[in-house]
């Protein structure tokens, strides 16, 4: 089944060049079943980059999705036309009062900041209570699942010496998990933080499980089952040119800068990247969804009872 978003939203022709098997609102109508209502929190600021990416993988699966694009209310976006804000994107005041099967929350860049300087941290804490009566299953990456499990379980995050930028080896350390079912026992994943969270502090948290973890860029993914999340401080999303436009506009400005670990053949920055993580990264996504629609309240009024 395809993912449902607006016929005229950017994502739509661009993944449907791509194959993946997007509906229009219209089409989506004259199907007699309830879609999965999956919403995203996008706080990057290349709006329009970010919300094709997890629709691509969201939409990937043999459910129908309803995805709705969230932003904060107050916050001012400067980076994506103002036209497409208002036409695709509902503010969190405005859907505080709805339900979700599911909700992703994005990373941003702003990890140089204590969580309570950020300005619109008062109403993210006031999102991240809400996931627990109105959300049956949270989703936060990078910056935002480093501030979820901040919130919830008072782990805290490390500033790091030097950029953690690259694809790094990962592995499964927990592969009777449903979220990791078909995994090989090792995977790639794009790395770009400033910023750790550390093993020893998460396993001090009771409840927490880590499923995927590195020797070289710390634990991954980690599953919070009593509040109903995953936490993934890494980017499955990432196209094959995310780190390169990265590692790129760095170089442009001058900014000190590695380049990135494990991503161009022979770290030769001349040659064309190679993509080693999108299989893992349509599994992961795609068994998300699977426990979400297993589990989930045929009646949306149920979700957080």
């Amino acid at each position: 089944m395809p993912i449902k978003i607006p016929s005229d939203l950017p994502a739509f022709d661009v993944l449907t060049r791509e194959g993946v098997n997007v509906m229009s609102e219209d089409q989506a109508a004259r199907q007699d079943i309830r879609p999965l209502r999956i919403a995203l929190l996008n706080l990057m600021p290349k709006k329009i980059q970010t919300e094709t990416q997890f629709a691509r993988l969201i939409g990937a699966t043999a459910l129908q999705i309803e995805l709705t694009l969230i932003r904060m209310s107050d916050h001012e976006v400067k980076t994506t036309a103002a036209e497409h804000m208002e036409e695709f994107y509902r503010p969190f005041s405005q859907v505080k009062g709805e339900r979700f099967d599911g909700l992703i929350i994005t990373g941003a860049p702003i990890e140089h900041l204590p969580f309570d300087q950020v300005t619109y941290w008062d109403e993210l804490r006031e999102v991240f209570a809400w996931t627990q009566t109105n959300v049956h299953s949270t989703f936060g990456v990078c910056w935002g699942g480093m501030a979820m499990i901040n919130h919830f379980r008072g782990v805290k995050k490390h500033m790091l010496d030097h950029k953690a930028f690259g694809c790094f080896r990962h592995h499964v350390t927990d592969a009777s998990s449903p979220y990791l079912r078909g995994f090989s026992d090792d995977c790639v994943i794009p790395v770009s933080r400033w910023t750790e969270m550390r093993q020893d502090e998460i396993a001090a948290a009771t409840g927490l499980r880590t499923l995927i973890t590195s020797p070289d860029a710390g634990p991954c993914l980690v599953e919070d089952p009593a509040h109903r999340a995953l936490y993934i401080f890494n980017h499955f999303e990432y196209d094959s040119g995310t780190l390169k436009e990265e590692y790129d506009r760095d170089v442009a400005s001058g900014t000190p800068i590695n380049v990135p670990q494990n991503y161009y053949p022979g770290d030769d920055p001349t040659k064309p990247p190679q993509n080693r993580w999108r299989s893992h990264a349509h599994l992961l996504y795609g068994n998300w969804l699977t426990e979400v629609y297993q589990s989930t309240p045929y009646d949306l009024n149920e979700i957080g009872n």
